[in-house]
């Protein structure tokens, strides 16, 4: 069990790629806090970590909102386990395929304030209970159109970007102070996004 006993934290853990690492960091042994915006999908992840004896908590959050409502997760993760193992920021949103000429400006920014700014928020809200791991780690989930511009793929693909440099500032800043900054990207995925 790699992860036992660690306190760990999956944005996006309703569904998809997030439900998936929530499900294995729980079977190895981990403490999983889901977070995301809709309190069924993540209720349905809890469900499959205990059943199969696992250990999680649900904490309920719009990452659109994540600059007024961080605090209250920092605070809730503080007083429930007084540290933080690993912070995985998975959520995010596709948007539209279109030509960037025609994308909404409105949706432009909520694809990065989900994508990029939300995971910023976050991890920096995080770094005190990060700082209290011996063995910290933040997982950013990134994409290959992060690392090459792609047709129609506009807003998401800029918000990746921004999140791969996001990644590699932060780890050039914690070079040396027990919390490791990596991306990782699962490739083509079969999700609802």
């Amino acid at each position: 069990m790699l992860l036992k006993d660690k306190v760990t934290l999956v944005t996006g853990a309703g569904t998809g790629i997030g439900q998936a690492v929530a499900n294995l960091f729980a079977r190895e042994g981990a403490w999983v806090i889901l977070l995301g915006r809709t309190q069924k999908t993540l209720e349905e992840t809890f469900d499959q970590i205990t059943a199969a004896g696992g250990r999680a908590v649900i904490l309920p959050l719009d990452l659109e909102n994540a600059l007024n409502l961080v605090p209250d997760v920092v605070r809730a993760v503080h007083e429930r386990f007084g540290r933080l193992d690993v912070l995985v920021n998975n959520a995010g949103i596709l948007g539209t395929l279109t030509p960037l000429e025609h994308f909404d400006s409105i949706l432009w920014e909520q694809v990065f304030r989900i994508n990029v700014t939300a995971p910023f928020f976050l991890t920096r809200e995080m770094i005190p209970l990060l700082k209290r791991s011996p063995d910290a780690s933040v997982i950013n989930v990134v994409s290959t159109v992060a690392f090459k511009g792609r047709p129609f793929w506009g807003a998401y693909s800029a918000a990746k970007a921004a999140l791969v440099n996001l990644t590699e500032t932060w780890a050039g800043e914690f070079p040396n102070q027990g919390i490791r900054f990596n991306t990782v990207n699962p490739g083509a995925t079969a999700t609802t996004m």
